[in-house]
């Protein structure tokens, strides 16, 4: 049987979730980048966050927009990576720090979170008045996946400018997800580590805004954070209130724009079964290999990148020229 690239079949020492999801993390792979420019977006009063720039040689090239996970940030290692290898094939790619994240730690008086399409709104007009005649692909990873459903399944006048939208692993139901995470003993780990990066956020807003909204407690759990934090500095009744309002999955069958949703059937806190029983647009296709974890994807074979990077490839040949 020929090679498929399309099919993903992962290492053979790597099968197990857990560790596609642990080593497709932290092993970065090739993510030396050029100069960046760095652009601040207003997103509030005075609120700000930081977009990082990487110019195309052409003009006319499409721009590629990329929005990290939870914990994240434009300086995680899948979002340089792939941002390279965009670049390298000659797009323009901005690679977008969500509120209160990486180098816009301490520029707003509250975090992120997955209802946070209005930041996304702001910052796609913010590189269309750059970039006016051009088009644009935008890329949501893990919580930012479930970000941009929820945005382009929403009641809003969006850029006719946006081509089309990749998901990947979107928790598209934030209270499953977080539950999954907060309460099973098998997601500990992530629940964890996650906690780490979300409290170095917290701290840092903090020392740099002091009257800013802070958690009354040291939360252990991504429920307790979005119970304490999440949803009362945003504005939403309740922990309920803001899983409701803001889970993609009551968006999806709105959506007119051509979007690809990637999620493994193993990934450990989103379940896969949820895009199966969710009305979903036409304009959306599914792809759920068996295997991959939460965006591990390292598969047994070199993809045409040359690389063990599934997931990379996927993406990057999804927005071809």
């Amino acid at each position: 049987m020929d090679y498929n690239p399309y099919l993903f079949k992962p290492k053979v020492l790597f099968r197990n979730n857990f560790f596609q999801t642990v080593m497709g993390s932290f092993i970065s792979g090739n993510a030396r980048l050029p100069e960046r420019k760095l652009h601040k977006v207003l997103v509030g009063q005075i609120e700000k966050l930081i977009l990082c720039e990487l110019s195309s040689s052409n003009p006319d090239a499409p721009i590629i927009l990329m929005a990290h996970g939870m914990g994240g940030s434009s300086e995680a290692g899948y979002m340089k990576r792939i941002a390279r290898k965009f670049w390298i094939r000659g797009f323009t790619v901005f690679m977008m720090n969500q509120r209160g994240s990486g180098l816009g730690m301490g520029l707003s008086d509250r975090l992120w979170n997955g209802g946070s399409s209005d930041d996304l709104d702001n910052v796609i007009n913010y590189i269309l008045k750059i970039y006016s005649s051009n088009s644009i692909d935008i890329v949501g990873f893990s919580l930012s996946g479930n970000i941009l459903l929820k945005y382009l399944g929403e009641k809003r006048i969006r850029s006719k400018k946006i081509r089309r939208a990749f998901a990947v692993n979107p928790p598209i139901d934030l209270k499953r997800a977080s539950y999954i995470l907060s309460k099973t003993k098998k997601c500990s780990f992530f629940n964890n580590y996650y906690m780490k990066q979300i409290h170095l956020q917290t701290e840092a807003m903090a020392e740099c805004v002091p009257n800013a909204f802070k958690p009354s407690v040291k939360a252990k759990t991504i429920l307790e954070f979005d119970e304490i934090y999440t949803a009362p500095a945003a504005g939403y009744k309740d922990v309920d209130d803001y899983y409701h309002k803001c889970s993609a999955k009551g968006y999806l069958d709105d959506i007119n724009i051509p979007t690809t949703i990637l999620c493994a059937m193993d990934d450990p806190f989103v379940e896969v079964s949820i895009f199966k029983s969710t009305r979903m647009s036409s304009a959306i296709e599914l792809n759920t290999p068996e295997r991959g974890g939460h965006m591990g994807y390292l598969s047994r074979r070199l993809t045409p990148w040359g690389d063990h990077r599934w997931m990379d490839f996927m993406v990057v040949d999804w927005s071809d020229i």
